[in-house]
């Protein structure tokens, strides 16, 4: 018969455990599902995407140890004065 007992607390033991682990889960389910955890943290994925692309634009005209990139600042400018000159040119045709 004690092996009966014994039996039959282990198995109230490990179900216990199991409700335990089973009420944490659902917990935890609860909590990410909230809609306030949904908000922060897509919140969080848009500041590291932004962050990310940030820092990737930065590479573009910046080396690692933080100098400019010369020939690539100066073709921004250019591109950032030809299109300018375009809008200049193509508002007087159009004035006519």
């Amino acid at each position: 018969m004690a092996n009966g007992t014994s039996n039959t607390a282990r198995i109230e033991a490990e179900m216990a455990a199991a409700r335990s682990r089973l009420a944490g889960n659902i917990e935890g389910l609860i909590t990410q599902a909230h809609p306030k955890a949904i908000a922060a943290r897509t919140v969080q994925d848009a500041k590291q995407f932004v962050r990310d692309e940030a820092e990737g634009v930065k590479a573009q005209f910046v080396n690692l140890d933080g100098s400019p990139k010369a020939p690539r600042l100066a073709a921004l400018a250019a591109a950032v004065v030809g299109g300018i000159a375009f809008l200049v040119v193509i508002r007087s045709i159009a004035r006519g």
